[in-house]
Order: structure tokens, then C-alpha cells, then sequence
């Protein structure tokens, strides 16, 4: 049985008559259900998946010209949405939930000829740094079961590291692509606000959510980037600037001025090994010719309580919709209106995302707003405007991913201010709208995966895939 861990292998077998397109989904259908124990997917598209695969082997017999992505093997984050399948963002609120439209994403990922495989589990409406606050329960990482995927795009991650599927896309507010994508020792990209179309993408906080492709290979990231970024008349954020032939790119090499930061790496909170990783990466990046120097940053510290004060005052707007009356879990025993909204959304909500919607709720009051949602959005401008004013300087900011490898499922749960801070090195790029990426760089000695993580200016996606590509091929 052979699985894929790039779309041009893939297409080496496919056009060669090696394999089917039907062949590849039903392997990976059947590893699917041999590693059900990750808990990956809330569903399997066994039947769509199939019958797609079944017409791009009839194109292909037929000399019809196949698509960019033609037979990749794609999962989806169950908060994206696809015409007649259900879409819950792993949440009790939206049981039952079928979509009667697509994304942008999914449209576009069609539209080039790829097998959407499945829905991938996700910390409740993306509300999470573990993926253990899902309704269908936590995902297990691949590579040591008794700990966390990471999250909130923890199944996103798990199903490409574990060749459940060879690709994912997973959504990002705060970490939510790079962190489980560290945990699971694949790459992660969150791309530019705006470069991809949120139309389809359920909302937490709309002016940091990002979709984005997640994958073994740097080529295939571009790729996916390729087709599915660009303006969409559907998503008013969405940016009009041209998309870049990423892959056209991939083999530049270059010397580049990189800057990391200090505390990052000095921190005493920071894990020993992933220190270790950081200081050897900074030491090949100097040999390959790079210039790195380190920088320090005060306002870091102000990064993860300027991100969540925002993100739930964002979210609690976001999710007024949940009453129980439009659509939606609604209560059996309410007896009015009244006790219609407050039933249905105690019920439906699990308590991480009670507890952000009531904070956000909160920073919003009369009394509090100024204190904290308007003080939090001068922090904001002043972090974007010094994160701008180093990458004018500097071609790529790098740090860590995380603080820390992934954690025992269970070992965080109760900490929210302990799991809200494993966010520290991944909010910035959120807050401010660059693109950020997490790449593999090692394994700690309990053979969990370490990651690194690097951040470019605005709409340099081109460059840092280049750069990205440049390091994992001089390994």
C-alpha cells in the first residue's frame, strides 16, 4: 500500500498507469479506518470520495486536461463548509448542520481536481491549543498517542503526519495551523489576511482568521496556496494583489537577513531541546551565508493578552447567531424565548467556548470597553507598526513555534491561562496580518516533534516558501 507524501509522486504513478485515482482513495480509506484510535476525522467522505475519483479516472482515460491539483488527497477542518455534507466545527451547537453551499476554498480545490476526503476533527469552533475541547473528543498525535495533535487544526495535522490523507487545509486565529503542525512534525502555513477567501470559513474572530494549507512537502503547500488564494467577490477582505507562481520560485537560493528573538530562545520557560534546535538552526543559517542577529522585542510580552482580549470580544459578536431559534441545537425543555436562548447556548457550547464568548462579552461592556477592548486595539497598531518597522529591516523573523513539544492529553485542559500561553510565538503574525510558517526541524528525545517558525512581510508568501524549501532540502 503507498501513500504520498508529495502530489508529484503521486502524478508519477497516475500518469504513468501505475495506480488509479480510485486505488489511492480506497488506500487511504483503508488506513483511515486502521488508525481510527487518532481520531482524526468526525467523517469520511467514503462514498464522494469515491465517485470523485471514479470521474478523474474517466477524464484521465479520456485525454481530458486534469487540473493543478489533479488526484491530491485533501482533508478538511470541519469549520469550513461543503455543499451537502455537514459542517459542525466539532460542536454539539451545530449537530446535524448540512451545509447548502461551499467555501471558496472548496470550490477551488474542485475546480483543480482534488479528492476531498473528509472533515478532520477541531477544538470546538476552533476554540483551543489542543484540540481537546472537540464534541467528538480529543485528537491523538501520531506520533505518541497519549499526547495532544495540538490545535485548534489538531485533526488537520494528525491526518497528513499519521497518511491519513496527503494534504489538509486548517484555519488559523491565533496558531491554529503552526502550532498542531509543529506538534505533528509537518508545515503549517498561515498566509497574509486577505491573501485566501474566508467565505465558507465559520467565524471566530474575523480580523484574524486565515485559511491555510497544511502538508509534508514546502511544493505542495505552494501549490494549494496557488489555487486557492486570490480575491473573491464573496469575501470583502479578501486582497485584490496578484497571487504569485509560488512553485516557479521554490528553487531560488539566496542569502537573507534574519532576525530572531532573543527571549524567544533564552527564555528559562522555553523547553531545553526546542532551545537547542533554535540555536542550531541559527548557527546553519549563519554557515549556509545568512546574516542572523538576534533582536529584542518588548512588547511580546503584551502579544497574547492584546490577542485575546480582541479574538473574544470578536467572538462573542461572531456568535450571537447561536440562540437556538435560526438554526442550530435547541433546548427540548424551553419553555419561552428567553429560556430558548439561554438552554439552547449552556447546552450547546462547551465550556471553552462559554468562557470566551463571557469574556469577550465582558471587554465589550459598558464601563470596560475603553479600559480593555479599545486599549487593546492601540496595542495592536503599536505591535503591527513595530513588527513592520523590523521586517523592513529584516527579510524573516524566527522563533519557535512553541514554547514547549506537545503535552500529555488531560496535563493542560485545566490551565486555561497555561494553554492560552503556549500561544506566545504565534499570535503576532494574527495580530499584525503577515504570513507565518511552521517547518520540522527535529525530534526531542521522547520522539516528539519540534518546530520552527518564520515570519515575512505582507503578501511575501513567495519568498518565504522559497526560503522554507531552501532549508529542509539542506538538511
Amino acid at each position: 500500500m503507498t501513500f504520498y507524501r508529495t502530489l508529484s509522486a503521486l502524478h508519477g504513478d497516475l500518469f504513468s498507469g501505475k495506480t488509479t485515482c480510485k486505488q489511492v482513495v480506497l488506500n487511504y480509506l483503508e488506513n483511515i479506518e486502521r488508525h481510527k484510535e487518532i481520531n482524526a476525522f468526525v467523517e469520511v467522505f467514503k462514498e464522494s470520495a469515491t465517485a470523485r475519483a471514479e470521474e478523474l479516472d474517466l477524464r484521465l482515460s479520456n485525454g481530458q486536461t486534469q487540473g493543478k491539483l489533479f488526484g491530491l488527497i485533501i482533508g478538511i477542518k470541519d469549520n469550513i463548509v461543503y455543499q451537502s455534507h455537514l459542517s459542525t466545527a466539532s460542536s454539539k451547537m451545530l449537530t446535524g448542520h448540512r451545509s447548502i453551499y461551499s467555501a471558496t476554498v472548496i470550490e477551488r480545490l474542485l475546480a483543480e481536481g482534488a479528492i476531498i476526503i473528509g472533515r478532520l476533527n477541531c477544538d470546538e469552533f476552533a476554540m483551543g491549543s489542543s484540540n481537546e475541547t472537540s464534541y467528538y473528543g480529543p485528537v491523538r498525535n501520531p506520533h505518541h498517542l497519549e499526547y495532544v495533535a495540538g490545535g485548534s487544526s489538531g485533526g488537520s495535522a494528525a491526518a497528513v503526519a499519521a497518511d491519513l490523507c496527503m494534504a489538509s487545509l486548517g484555519s488559523d486565529t491565533g496558531g491554529s495551523i503552526r502550532q498542531p503542525a509543529a506538534f505533528c512534525g509537518i508545515i503549517g502555513l498561515k498566509p497574509t489576511y486577505g491573501r485566501i477567501s474566508r467565505y465558507g470559513l465559520m467565524a471566530y474572530g474575523s480580523s484574524f482568521d486565515q485559511i491555510g494549507p497544511m502538508s509534508h512537502s514546502v511544493e505542495d503547500i505552494a501549490l494549494i496556496l496557488e489555487v486557492i488564494a486570490g480575491e473573491d467577490d464573496y469575501d470583502a477582505t479578501s486582497s485584490s494583489i496578484e497571487v504569485e507562481k509560488y512553485t516557479s520560485r521554490l528553487n531560488e537560493r539566496n542569502t537573507y537577513k534574519i532576525a530572531y528573538y532573543k527571549e524567544a530562545i533564552e527564555d528559562p520557560s522555553i523547553h531545553p531541546e526546542i532551545r537547542s534546535a533554535a540555536l542550531k538552526l541559527v548557527e546553519d543559517l549563519k554557515n549556509q551565508g545568512n546574516i542572523v542577529e538576534p533582536v529584542s522585542v518588548k512588547e511580546l510580552e503584551y502579544i497574547v493578552p492584546v490577542y485575546y482580549v480582541l479574538s473574544t470580544a470578536e467572538a462573542s459578536s461572531n456568535f450571537s447567531k447561536y440562540d437556538g431559534v435560526r438554526y442550530g441545537y435547541r433546548a427540548e425543555d424551553a419553555s419561552d424565548l428567553d429560556s430558548t436562548y439561554k438552554k439552547s447556548r449552556s447546552e450547546g457550547f462547551g465550556k471553552e467556548v462559554q468562557r470566551r464568548i463571557m469574556s469577550g462579552t465582558f471587554v465589550l461592556s459598558s464601563g470596560y470597553y475603553d479600559a480593555y477592548y479599545s486599549k487593546a486595539q492601540k496595542v495592536r497598531r503599536i505591535i503591527a507598526e513595530k513588527t513592520n518597522e523590523l521586517l523592513s529591516a529584516y527579510d524573516f523573523i524566527l522563533c519557535p513555534t512553541t514554547p514547549t513539544p506537545a503535552f500529555k492529553i488531560g496535563s493542560h485542559i485545566g490551565d486555561p491561562v497555561a494553554m492560552y500561553l503556549g500561544d506566545i510565538f504565534t499570535v503576532q503574525a494574527n495580530l499584525v496580518g503577515v504570513p507565518g510558517i511552521s517547518i520540522p526541524v527535529g525530534k526531542t528525545q521522547d520522539q516528539l516533534p519540534i518546530g520552527m517558525q518564520l515570519m515575512a512581510s505582507k503578501f511575501q508568501e513567495g519568498k518565504l516558501l522559497s526560503f522554507c524549501h531552501q532549508i529542509l532540502s539542506d538538511k
